[in-house]
This record gives C-alpha cells, sequence and structure tokens, in this order.
C-alpha cells in the first residue's frame, strides 16, 4: 500500500494514474491497483534531469506506486494546440527535438551507443508546455533500446488519432506530418514493434485496436513516400 501523506485535491487523471496536489511546489502521481515502479521512474528521471533534460524535479516518496514530483505550470502540449497558442506543426515538431535530445542522453545501464533511453509514449498529452519551455512526464513507460522504437511509439499515438475521424484528427495528422518530415531512426521492423506493442496494451479498447492498421498505412504514406 501506498507510504505516502494521504493525497489532497484531485488534479487530473490518465489512463493508469491519477495527480494529486500535495501543496504550490509538488503533485503526487498515485498508479491505480499499485502497479508501475516509481523509485526506477524516478531514477530515470534524474538521470535524465541531471544531462539537461526537460523533466520535472522528483523526490523519494516511499512507495513504488507513487512518484513525488515537480509541480509544472503551463497548458499541455494538446491543450495549446485545441486553444490556438501552438500550430500542430509546430508540436510535431517539438515532439521531433524532444525525441532528438533524449536520444543524445547516454544510457545508464548500457554502454553501448546505439542503445538509448526511450520514453515509448512521448505525445502531446505529455509534454506541458511551462515558462521555461517544454518539460516531458509520464516516464511509466521507459526502458533502453532502439531510438527507432521511440519514434515508431510516438508516430503510432499520433497517427492513431489521426484516422479517428473526430475533432483532433486534422491536429494529429499535421503533428505526424511534421514528426516524420525530418531525418530520424525509424524502421519498419521498429514501426511492426511499436504497433504490436500498442495492440496489446491493455488501456487500448476494442474499437482503438481496430484502428491500428490506418494508422499503419498512414505513417507508411508519410515515412517512405514513394
Amino acid at each position: 500500500m501506498p507510504t505516502t501523506p494521504p493525497p489532497g485535491k484531485l488534479l487530473g487523471s490518465g489512463r493508469r494514474a491519477d495527480v494529486y496536489e500535495i501543496d504550490e511546489a509538488w503533485v503526487l502521481r498515485r498508479e491505480r491497483e499499485g502497479g508501475g515502479d516509481a523509485v526506477a521512474e524516478g531514477a530515470v528521471m534524474e538521470h535524465l534531469r541531471g544531462h539537461g533534460y526537460p523533466v520535472p524535479r522528483v523526490r523519494p516518496a516511499g512507495s513504488r506506486s507513487d512518484l513525488v514530483m515537480e509541480r509544472l505550470s503551463g497548458p499541455t502540449m494538446l491543450q495549446a494546440c485545441l486553444a490556438g497558442t501552438l500550430a500542430p506543426s509546430e508540436a510535431g515538431s517539438v515532439l521531433a527535438r524532444l525525441l532528438r535530445d533524449l536520444h543524445a542522453v547516454p544510457a545508464p545501464r548500457s554502454a553501448d551507443p546505439a542503445v538509448s533511453v526511450l520514453h515509448l509514449d512521448l505525445h502531446p498529452e505529455n509534454v506541458i508546455l511551462t515558462a521555461d519551455g517544454p518539460r516531458v512526464i509520464d516516464w511509466s513507460d521507459a526502458e533502453e533500446g532502439d531510438p527507432g522504437l521511440d519514434w515508431a511509439a510516438t508516430a503510432v499515438i499520433l497517427a492513431q488519432a489521426a484516422v479517428t475521424g473526430d475533432a483532433l484528427s486534422a491536429p494529429a495528422e499535421a503533428m505526424l506530418t511534421a514528426l516524420l518530415a525530418g531525418p530520424s531512426p525509424l524502421t519498419r521492423p521498429a514501426l511492426t514493434e511499436a504497433l504490436r506493442r500498442r495492440g496489446a496494451s491493455p488501456t487500448m479498447n476494442r474499437g482503438e485496436v481496430e484502428l491500428l492498421g490506418l494508422a499503419e498505412e498512414l505513417i507508411l504514406s508519410r515515412r517512405w513516400r514513394g
């Protein structure tokens, strides 16, 4: 069971976790049903922050399901796009830069320069636009591996949103196009693996899984034109 003090006001909820207010400087993110490994996640974030990557500060919480982290002020990248203060194409370019910068950080457990820290869930709702620039949150899926898989994971998330046919489809497609506009380590095997992981995720419903085929076609058309 969590050993942190009882949380304060609920600030937000995602697919797997809830975020609670602690005070003006800190928040508590609590994984539901005791899942996750907050200790490992916090260690990854501190490693990245030590190399200048834009992540929130963290502090020990005494629980594998609780992560205490710096309270950030600003909209998510998605909120900024919907409010018209950030163009979707610019959002896609920022995501690409964040991926490149992330993969330039040495992996803490591997001496292989081809191995990087991977976020594996980098999308517009996991980027907070603060006064000091974008900050990347939610490192619960982080692992070390091929950077191409990280690019593929982000591309799949954006493409899946782009083919839903709702109000987010056009912005998501613009983000995807900008994400893939420049050089990247994305490969077809990495895309295949990202699609497999997305389809196997317990957070996906049946309708979302059924969109993955269309998402793949969209990515192929943007990444390997002609």
